[in-house]
């Protein structure tokens, strides 16, 4: 059998060509660019064929939200920074958790994250619902976490199929609300 020639490395000390180590590409201002969140990352994306600003009437009304998310058949709460909301979490296969979420950061019609910590810690969570408005009356919603920490990516590993699923029966259910919603507030 034959070997396969070794990969071209392309980054540090074992970088073929050069021998220089390059860091990343400054950005316009010279300020070194972002670096991406750690953790493990789960998202699944849908598009609505409503507006921004329904999806986010849906969103954003949290007292509703047993009526059409089974991933989440209680929540409650004010969408404002740094607030506590009060949801109860409803994974396939696991008993209901109430769980409480505080809002990193919220914008109308666009996006809303929130930051959970459990197991004393070892898990940190940051969930987010992001909008991106395609057309006057079409859009597409991001649901999504990164699951970071110390136990954070071995749990994410292990329930992430579990996760994906419910985010994917989340996008689906929100987005039968809204284009159930749509028509009717069309003028």
């Amino acid at each position: 059998m034959p070997i396969a020639p070794s990969p071209q490395l392309k980054a540090g000390l074992f970088a073929r060509g050069s021998g220089t180590i390059k860091g990343p590409k400054p950005t316009p201002t010279g300020a070194p660019p972002p670096k991406p969140p750690k953790g493990l990352r789960i998202e699944h994306r849908v598009g609505v064929q409503a507006p921004a600003e329904v999806v986010w009437e849906v969103l954003s009304d949290l007292k509703s939200w047993g009526e059409w998310c089974k991933l989440y058949p209680k929540a409650a709460g004010e969408i404002r920074i740094g607030s506590v909301l009060d949801i109860t979490l409803a994974l396939p296969g696991r008993p209901e958790e109430e769980i409480h979420p505080t809002v990193l950061e919220w914008v109308p019609n666009e996006q809303l994250h929130w930051r959970l910590t459990m197991l004393g810690g070892l898990v940190k969570t940051t969930r987010y619902f992001e909008i991106e408005a395609l057309a006057e009356a079409s859009c597409i919603v991001s649901n999504g976490e990164l699951i970071a920490g110390l136990m954070g990516p071995s749990l994410g590993k292990r329930l992430g199929r579990t996760i994906y699923r419910a985010f994917v029966e989340m996008d689906d259910d929100l987005k039968a609300r809204a284009e159930l919603l749509w028509p009717r507030r069309k003028p």
